[in-house]
């Protein structure tokens, strides 16, 4: 029941800030117009799109290890990139409708994080991409944001806050908050959780990728890639009952 529970608040929260979202895009179109303006794209609003689309793409590095074939993949990174974070929460919802748990111990973020089947044989061959991936891209925004520093000043300022910025940046936090929620359940206290969240607060995909890399500096290649995806506690319980977590997908799961 506890886990029941926990599903229904996630789906509330997630279709809240959908929602939330498609409102304000909708508003900002009807009373600032089409975004698609050259005179909307300042320094900053231009370092806001990449730093938005970092965090895109770790999402959807999720998407298509959770999706069971390409075409699903594919359809979810495509709205992943076009609506942004109404899609994530979208994603998001469909996937908690899609899970029941088979016991009160099981942890709901396990049942949303994992793929669907089974995964005991879907090893992480591709890690090393992944360090490199993330690296360069951690690497790429962080010299974004010294260049539009030196070359356009300080982003803490009111001429900046146009309409599509602030929506373009409510966008980017809805995101930051779904990766933080995987942080939270990665994360052993509420210390290391608190400084991490911060760190994405402040710096965005610089600190997505930077979390990443570490995480999959922590698993070796013999390893199942779920073991990127879940606490510790919670790999050393699935190793224990050599089991994943129960996920009963709502169609048929290809072998």
């Amino acid at each position: 029941m506890a886990a029941a529970g926990s599903i229904g608040v996630y789906k509330a929260v997630f279709a809240a800030l959908g929602a939330l979202m498609l409102g304000t895009l909708v508003y900002t179109c009807v009373t600032d117009g089409s975004p698609f303006r050259l005179e909307l794209l300042t320094p900053w609003l231009v370092a806001t799109l990449i730093d938005f689309y970092v965090n895109v793409t770790a999402i959807s590095t999720w998407v298509i290890y959770k999706e069971v074939n390409w075409i699903s993949s594919f359809f979810w990174v495509v709205l992943l990139y076009c609506f942004g974070s109404i899609a994530t929460c979208a994603y998001v919802v469909v996937k908690l409708f899609e899970i029941k748990t088979s016991g009160p111990s099981q942890d709901p973020l396990d049942l949303l994080f994992l793929r669907q089947g089974n995964l005991s044989q879907r090893k992480s061959s591709f890690v090393i991409i992944g360090r490199i991936i993330f690296s360069i891209l951690g690497a790429m925004m962080a010299a974004v944001v010294i260049y539009t520093v030196i070359t356009d000043g300080l982003p803490f300022r009111k001429d900046l806050l146009t309409p599509w910025m602030a929506a373009t940046l409510l966008d980017f936090y809805i995101n930051v908050f779904a990766i933080s929620v995987w942080v939270a359940h990665k994360e052993s206290n509420w210390i290391s959780t608190a400084i991490w969240i911060c760190l994405l607060i402040c710096f965005g995909s610089i600190t997505t990728c930077g979390y990443i890399v570490i995480q999959l500096f922590q698993v070796s290649y013999q390893d199942p890639i779920y073991h990127v995806l879940l606490n510790t506690r919670n790999k050393s319980l699935n190793a224990e009952q050599g089991r994943l977590p129960s996920i009963i997908p709502s169609r048929s799961v290809k072998a």
